[in-house]
This record gives C-alpha cells, sequence and structure tokens, in this order.
C-alpha cells in the first residue's frame, strides 16, 4: 500500500517507542481426535501454529494436547483466556478439529464438554486487542455469524453449518500462515488473508485433483457484517467481486502477520495499530471516490494523510 510505504519511511527515519502492550499471542485448541489418525493430523497442524508463533516471537498456549482422554479442555480454553490481556497486539485463537451442526447451534467438539459459538462469544467480550479467531471445522460457519464485529477477523472452514464432512483447510491453513511461498504481493510477510487464499485454494484443488465434491467452502469476514468472503472471489489480495449482502473483506486481514518482515518488526505497537486504522479508512475512501466529487475525496483524503505524519512524527520525537 501507498501509505504503508510512506510509513515504513518515516519509521526507519525517525525510529519509534511508546507504552509497552501485550504482543501478539496464539492460542492453539486441539479438539477431540474421535479417531487416532485424525487426532494425530490436529496434533501436527498445532505443532505448525507453535512453530509460526514462535518464528514470529508470539507468546503461545495449546489446550487439547495434554495426555489423557478425560481431561476437560474446556475449562483449560477458558482459563487459558481468562489470563490474557484483554489490550494488546492480536490474539490469534485457531480452533483445530471437528465440529457439529444441530440445525440450530454449531459447537466445536472437545475432550469433554463441547462448547458452542455463543459460548466463545461470551469469553471473548472482555478482549478490546484485535481477534482472529480460525475454525478450521466442519460445520463451522455459524462461527463466523455469530463472533463477528468490528476489530475481528473470523475464518470458517464451510459457509454453512450443514457442511458437516471432514474439513481439510486447517491442514493448508496451518502450513501456509508462516511460508514465503502464500507471500501473493512479495513483500516479505504471509499476510493472513495471503494464508487463508492459499489454503483455501489447496484445499479446492484437493477435492478436484482427488475426482470428489467438495464439501467445504471456506469464508473470511473482517468487516464485521456477518457474511464473509470466499477466496475464490480475490485476485492476488484484492477481492473482485462484490457481495449483494454487506462489504468487501480482506482489507483488515491483509493487515495482519504472524511472522512480520523486518521493516514491520520496527513499528512500536501502538504505531502499528494506528497506522492499520488509517490504512484502513483510506482504502474505505478510496473505494467510494466513484460515486464522491473530487474535491471532495481530496477533502476528505487529506486530514488522513496529515494525522499519518503526525503520528509518526510524534513517535520519533518520543523515541530520542
Amino acid at each position: 500500500m501507498f501509505v504503508r510505504r510512506i510509513v515504513m519511511l518515516v519509521v526507519i527515519l525517525c525510529g519509534s517507542a511508546g507504552a509497552l502492550l501485550a504482543g501478539q499471542t496464539v492460542v492453539a485448541v486441539v479438539g477431540a481426535g474421535g479417531e487416532e489418525e485424525f487426532g494425530k493430523q490436529f496434533a501436527q497442524w498445532a505443532e505448525h501454529w507453535e512453530k509460526a508463533a514462535k518464528t514470529g516471537e508470539a507468546e503461545f498456549f495449546a489446550v487439547g494436547v495434554e495426555p489423557g482422554e478425560t481431561t476437560n479442555d474446556v475449562s483449560r480454553l477458558q482459563e487459558t483466556l481468562a489470563k490474557l490481556s484483554p489490550e494488546g497486539e492480536p490474539l490469534w485463537l485457531v480452533l483445530l478439529g471437528h465440529g457439529t451442526f444441530d440445525g440450530k447451534e454449531a459447537k466445536f467438539n472437545l475432550r469433554g464438554p463441547d462448547f458452542s459459538a455463543s459460548e466463545l462469544a461470551k469469553w471473548l467480550q472482555p478482549f478490546t486487542r484485535p481477534l482472529v479467531v480460525i475454525n478450521t471445522a466442519s460445520s463451522s460457519a455459524p462461527f463466523l455469524n455469530t463472533l463477528s464485529r468490528s476489530n475481528r477477523v473470523i475464518i470458517s472452514a464451510t459457509r454453512s453449518g450443514h457442511e458437516q464432512n471432514f474439513a481439510r483447510l486447517g491442514k493448508y491453513l496451518s502450513e501456509a500462515i508462516g511460508s514465503a511461498q502464500a507471500d501473493l504481493d512479495k513483500d516479505g510477510q504471509t499476510s493472513l488473508l495471503e494464508a487463508f487464499v492459499s489454503a483455501a485454494r489447496q484445499t479446492a484443488d484437493f477435492y478436484k485433483d482427488e475426482g470428489r465434491l467438495a464439501t467445504e467452502h471456506a469464508l473470511l469476514d473482517d468487516n464485521g457484517d456477518g457474511f464473509g468472503t470466499q477466496a475464490d472471489w480475490f485476485r492476488g489480495v484484492r477481492a473482485v467481486k462484490k457481495p449483494e449482502k454487506g462489504g468487501l473483506d480482506g482489507l483488515r486481514a491483509h493487515q495482519l502477520h504472524l511472522v512480520r518482515n523486518d521493516q514491520e518488526k520496527k513499528l512500536a505497537p501502538q504505531v502499528r495499530l494506528r497506522r492499520d486504522e488509517i490504512e484502513l479508512a483510506v482504502s474505505k475512501l478510496r473505494e467510494a471516490k466513484a460515486t464522491m466529487k473530487e474535491d471532495e475525496y481530496y477533502k476528505q483524503l487529506e486530514p488522513l494523510l496529515v494525522e499519518m505524519a503526525r503520528l509518526y512524527g510524534s513517535s520519533g520525537s518520543d523515541g530520542q
């Protein structure tokens, strides 16, 4: 993005500093495998996330990997979430396992009691930090509808609760999130959007190569409207189709990187958060440009760019 290039230049020249915020955090929840084969796969996917988190210098927690079949993993998950800071850099919650849907409510399967989308929504209420919730299970779409809010990115492996067969998105997404091969715009880091698009396409290729009818269609929602966008609506990192209901997704997800490049690491957390807000405002303004008078467009654009300059000028002076 043009604005991001300006930011990087200013920060490199001026430096950055600020109050310490909680860093990125990844919580991987490994569900009940049911069969040994599935359990091994889910554990392996969690290991991929742990490796990416370590590379990205993010705090990592795993739930559901402790030995034993009678563990109450719902309690472990609640305890883990309760001890995390509600403020700070993005919290990534990744659900790896099976899901169910009874026509009314979707649940994620754990050892011991399962939990529903509505229950998870309550547990996440205290968090004001950016949230990424990735449900790679079957029947996971209702989680997207229930959890969608502003300042959140929600991914589901399915587009409805009725896609109930074993979902494979989790495998490909766990591999893509820390892989340079999924870096579509070649900026030296793989965004969540890029990982999503790559993983969804690999999932579609699996069914095509096997000559099987696809039983999962992943969705991404990052604008809080609860509808979601399929990966095949993107060309690179840009959405080329507009849904009949809701707005375009992808802008926020493309700002999030679990493994950041060297330039991104130089940004103070507060600078990065505000930079992201301004980028979103600029991007949305550009989307509306065709419907606006030229003078009005530049009238709204100018203060955003001025604030960007002031933001990093202040950050640089604080760091001296």
